[in-house]
């Protein structure tokens, strides 16, 4: 992104930092409005990079012409110190290089098309995504995330996040991806322009307080969307993430309903819609384990939305026209 796209997108989130959270609001939100892991592990990538790193640590100390105790320690330190460098967070670590490669996959998918439903099959790989959360339910969902190792995206509300922030906050630092889903699960079709653009920069802002970086992602709710809601993803470098799959698991249809719906319909580039809030999510939870399991039997890959789409590069032909996506989202 150039520096002039950042710096709108700043502004942006600076012109709304005060955004509409008034406690009826946050009410209304949890009630039939919204009807409807860790950082992953990089322990293979790590020990190449340090196996390099203490190479070069060894080399340096060899040619340093110093004892035997000179040659063991100057190594050591560099070891250490490249190490921490890879594992952090900062600059020259494996995250923000990871984070950098993914970003510029979505800029690459926006230029030849404004949504994806779903990724390329290159790699046998799919994602998970989880709608309208944070809520109640979003820290047992997290603990299996973080327990079975599962990378996943959510599409967070932002008017939530004044009761259920904490889940945010560990969703960042877990290193998964929070995209926009309205400030109040709002269907987009249906409001103007600029009430859109509230949509989309309120919530931006809200996640922002938690440490979310602006989002990259939208989903809309309920699959509703106009030229107004593309412009707007289009002046703010959002790219629009529909989905392959929809469980269906806002209706509580069951357990084993939740599974099925999910294997039956698991192809190399998914995209999985369930939720982790907007109603009583326990059934999600309980069937999540087992869905996890049964895809990695299959050889499957759980990733990341922007990591599916690095990997996978979407299809120009996403064949799909509004109004076939039915109520999920």
């Amino acid at each position: 992104m150039g520096a002039g796209k950042a710096l709108d997108e700043a502004s942006a989130i600076r012109s709304r930092a005060r955004f509409r959270s008034p406690v009826d609001l946050g009410r209304a939100a949890l009630g039939a409005h919204i009807e409807p892991h860790h950082r992953r592990r990089r322990v293979v990538a790590l020990s190449v990079l340090a196996g390099i790193a203490l190479a070069a640590g060894i080399a340096t100390g060899s040619g340093s012409g110093g004892s035997v105790r000179a040659h063991v320690t100057a190594p050591r330190s560099g070891y250490f110190g490249v190490l921490a460098t890879l594992g952090g967070t900062g600059a020259g670590s494996f995250a923000v290089t990871e984070r950098a490669a993914e970003n510029e996959a979505i800029n690459r998918t926006l230029a030849y098309t404004p949504y994806v439903r779903v990724a390329g099959a290159q790699h046998r790989e799919l994602a998970l995504t989880f709608d309208d959360g944070p809520g109640p339910y979003t820290p047992a969902l997290l603990a299996v995330l973080r327990r079975m190792h599962v990378p996943a995206t959510f599409f967070e509300v932002g008017v939530l996040e004044q009761y259920f922030h904490a889940s945010t906050t560990e969703i960042v630092a877990m290193g998964d991806t929070i995209g926009d889903h309205t400030q109040l699960h709002a269907p987009m079709s249906e409001l103007s322009r600029r009430g859109q653009q509230s949509e989309l920069l309120d919530q931006a802002a809200a996640i922002g307080q938690y440490g979310a970086p602006f989002p990259r992602l939208f989903r809309p709710p309920y699959g509703m969307y106009n030229n107004a809601t593309l412009a707007l993803l289009h002046k703010y470098r959002m790219l629009m993430v529909l989905w392959t799959v929809d469980t269906n698991d806002y209706r509580q249809p069951g357990v084993p309903a939740i599974v099925d719906a999910v294997l039956d319909g698991a192809r190399p580039g998914a995209i999985i819609l369930m939720h982790d809030a907007g109603g009583n999510r326990s059934q999600t939870i309980a069937a999540l384990p087992t869905i996890i399991r049964r895809l990695r039997r299959r050889g499957y890959k759980l990733v990341t939305v922007p990591r599916l789409l690095l990997d996978n590069p979407a299809p120009a032909d996403q064949q799909y026209s509004p109004g076939s996506l039915g109520g999920g989202g």
